[in-house]
């Protein structure tokens, strides 16, 4: 009983964590966009700001791919409320939430 309850411990601590780090990776495509893009701004040497504009522009499509998937969700949100499907359109709007955390 006590190795099960201690694989079901680490298991959920491993989860935690996962979603955690998750969370923290994906807020930051915003913030790392805007650092590279700043760095490209500054820069002198045609190579320098090749790479931060290159870096600025993966993050900013990460954070471009998750807006879309918000509005995407929205919509479907908004379908469903019209259609009355209260459950459907909540997991829609929850969604929705995810993306938009993960854009900023």
């Amino acid at each position: 009983m006590k190795l099960n309850n201690l694989k079901l411990t680490g298991l959920l601590a491993g989860t935690v964590l996962a979603l955690a780090s998750f969370g923290a990776y994906a807020e930051n495509h915003m913030t790392e966009a805007l650092k590279h893009a700043e760095a490209a701004a500054k820069a002198d040497d045609a190579k320098a700001i090749t790479e931060h504009a290159e870096a600025a522009k993966t993050h900013a499509k990460i954070v471009d791919e998750h807006l879309d998937a918000g509005i995407t969700s929205l919509n479907d949100a908004i379908d469903h409320g019209k259609m009355k499907h209260a459950d459907s359109a909540k997991k829609s709007a929850e969604e929705a939430v995810i993306h938009l955390k993960a854009a900023q």
